[in-house]
């Protein structure tokens, strides 16, 4: 970005000198002392309310945090040490296929359980 050594602040003093004069450049030398030192005065104290108002906002997040901890228990009355369930559901087992003299009259009826079906699935076709 912008840097500035040792000899641009010797350049800029020169000038400055050389603009102002002697009589001048003491008395501005001591105004922008204190104006850098105003500067980091407000800096210290803006820090300072920044960091009560930080401490205020915890203080705050600490009751409600105490309120949390006992809703998060009646959630989970169980608590993550309960065992999981190991229930997999399968579908039931296809049938073999009907000899071929059967074949043609299971055509033209419905099935009342088709063989891929699971339990769980309802067929909407069939009157209640």
């Amino acid at each position: 970005m912008f840097e500035v050594g040792f000899t641009e602040i010797v350049l800029i003093l020169g000038i400055a000198l050389l603009v102002l004069g002697p009589a001048r450049l003491p008395k501005l030398a001591a105004d922008i002392g204190r104006w850098a030192g105003k500067a980091r005065g407000m800096a210290r104290q803006l820090r300072t309310q920044l960091e009560q108002e930080a401490g205020a906002l915890n203080d705050l997040r600490n009751p409600l945090n105490d309120l949390r901890n006992p809703l998060d228990e009646l959630r989970n009355p169980l608590g993550d040490t309960a065992p999981k369930s190991q229930t997999i559901h399968t579908p039931p087992p296809a049938t073999d296929p009907a000899p071929a003299a059967h074949a043609a009259p299971a055509a033209t009826e419905p099935a009342a359980n088709p063989p891929n079906a699971t339990p769980d699935v309802t067929d909407e076709s069939k009157p209640a």
